[in-house]
């Protein structure tokens, strides 16, 4: 199937290509080792959080990676976690959320497609009411492909955190439908919380601090109470990368 157009106009047909669309693992492996190299994330835990995450990985459990936002190179710093963490062996069956005018330009279309991304249209670029329907598509395709065996990685913030790099933004609903969607098709999900430092009033972007937290695995039953549970852990996690920069 040939690549669509990401606009909103079409988005049935979008949304019917990213639920069949695979990108190449090998390619993506090779692509995050590069990303490690070239970012060199510096990655800590909590005490048993690396084994617990190990191990939810070769128990094949769903992940729903959530992680706060801070700038626009975000995605390959998290990449570049994928590859030095126990969440290698999810490199190529994650999907990733993106905002749709990243896959405008063909060259970065590549790459966001080999990162596994699927399209996000936001309400603050075209309006709360004309994307309910993609939106609504989008998260059924983003369960779908979570039951078919992928995770699914999110920045739940929706856009860069320009006020404070310390502070958790607000946090939609959105991932708690996707997780409550989850659910509905027979798939429990775990949420694995990421945080993101750069450090204090700092533009550098190589050797963030990342801190990946305890894996949440009981969430709650409706979808505003897990955005809530979201937000707290994503704050616990920002904390976390905040104190080990």
């Amino acid at each position: 199937m040939d690549r669509p157009a990401v606009i909103l106009e079409n988005d049935a047909t979008v949304y019917d290509f990213y639920l069949q669309h695979q990108q190449n693992r090998q390619v993506a492996r090779l692509a995050y080792a590069t990303l490690a190299r070239r970012f060199k994330p510096r990655v800590s835990y909590p005490e048993g959080a690396r084994e617990e995450v190990r191990r939810l990985v070769y128990d094949d459990t769903r992940l729903i990676i959530a992680v706060n936002h801070l700038t626009e190179t975000d995605p390959y710093t998290v990449a570049a976690t994928a590859w030095a963490s126990p969440l290698r062996p999810v490199i190529g069956r994650t999907r990733v959320l993106a905002k749709d005018e990243l896959f405008q330009e063909t060259k970065q279309r590549k790459r966001i497609d080999m990162m596994g991304g699927i399209p996000v249209f936001r309400g603050k670029n075209h309006g709360m009411r004309a994307v309910s329907a993609a939106g609504n598509r989008m998260m059924d395709i983003s369960a779908e492909r979570m039951r078919r065996g992928d995770d699914l990685a999110v920045f739940p913030e929706g856009t860069c955190n320009l006020e404070d790099p310390t502070q958790v933004q607000h946090v939609g609903s959105g991932i708690g439908h996707i997780a409550a969607r989850v659910r509905k098709l027979g798939v429990e999900p775990v949420l694995v919380c990421i945080g993101l430092s750069y450090g204090p009033g700092s533009a550098k972007l190589k050797s963030a601090s990342v801190y990946i937290d305890t894996p949440i695995t009981e969430l709650p039953a409706k979808p505003i109470e897990i955005s809530r549970i979201v937000a707290a852990g994503m704050q616990k996690a920002l904390d976390g990368a905040v104190a080990a920069y």
